[in-house]
């Protein structure tokens, strides 16, 4: 595609989404500067071949975010939850809240044009029930991006099929969470996102002042199950943890499970679809990045098991 001239500044540039989003943003022309707090890692170097201008920057460092932002044109903002992999062991949702405010405040001051955000789906019922602590969290950031009038879109995706790939879901040869079986969850893929947002970034008069929610499919956790053996040819049996066993570790954990087993996130698939026709569904995910991963994953596993 042709270059755009602008440079939009993706925050968590080597996370999940930062990789997604600036791989899109670069396929579509733009200029990108991503920002990491270790720019000398494998992950930046990754980015910097693709083509990204990388920049260091610290979330919790107010000036340093409004130095990198200075001169772009938009600006990518996500941050970490509480357990998410590379945090602290004491990072906590205040810190969340805090770099997400902080990125607002860095795009304010650097004049930025477009801001997306990406959140999480359900954060706007903080109205109608109680919600768990990572989607309030969202919902302040979003709140605070209004406060300051920001030119903003807010994107609120669902859980990840990326997290069926590692440690988190997959452990003794057995797919495991606190879902009931029979529960179904929507889940989308990352690179969705990605593209998502690039698009949003291309459109602004379409997409400043929108949020919607991102969802792909919705399926329970047996299926899901069903649907990863079959596509990596060996059994993976369901096996939900005990609410006691996840409050036992974190309560907010416990809660959070609570919450998608009787409320959920009730994303439109079908508008995410109106928006991106190609958004995988889960069958799809894994025959083109999710089944490799998972065998890798897997096999890695076994190797370890073997070598304990």
């Amino acid at each position: 595609m042709e270059p755009t001239g602008k440079t939009i500044v993706v925050t968590g540039a080597t996370g999940l989404q930062g990789r997604a989003v600036t791989r899109h943003l670069l396929d579509s022309g733009w200029q990108v500067r991503a920002l990491t707090r270790n720019p000398d890692g494998a992950s930046a170097a990754a980015l910097a071949h693709a083509g990204a201008e990388i920049v260091r920057a610290e979330m919790e460092d107010l000036s340093s975010l409004i130095d990198a932002a200075e001169g772009a044109y938009g600006l990518f903002s996500v941050q970490p939850t509480v357990g998410s992999p590379g945090t602290a062991p004491d990072f906590c949702a205040e810190d969340e809240v805090r770099w997400g405010m902080n990125i607002a405040e860095a795009a304010r001051a650097a004049g930025i044009a477009h801001l997306v955000f990406s959140s999480v789906a359900g954060a706007d019922r903080h109205d109608s029930e109680a919600l768990p602590q990572n989607l309030i969290s969202k919902w302040r950031i979003e709140q605070h991006l209004a406060k300051l009038g920001l030119p903003a879109t807010i994107l609120r995706p669902v859980s990840f099929m990326e997290n069926y790939t590692g440690e988190y879901a997959l452990q003794g040869g057995s797919l495991v969470s606190g879902i009931a079986p029979d529960v179904p969850l929507q889940i989308t893929a990352v690179d969705d996102v990605g593209f998502i947002a690039a698009l949003a970034f291309s459109r602004p008069r379409e997409w400043i002042g929108r949020a919607t929610a991102l969802a792909g499919d919705e399926l329970t956790p047996v299926q899901i199950a069903a649907h990863i053996a079959t596509a990596i040819g060996r059994p993976l049996p369901y096996r939900r943890i005990p609410m006691e066993t996840i409050r036992a570790v974190n309560e907010q954990f416990a809660f959070a499970h609570e919450w998608l087993n009787q409320r959920g996130y009730r994303a439109d698939i079908t508008a995410t679809r109106r928006i991106h026709p190609a958004a995988m569904d889960f069958r799809t995910w894994l025959e083109r990045t999710g089944a490799a991963q998972i065998t890798a994953f897997l096999d890695a596993q076994r190797a370890e098991g073997q070598d304990a």
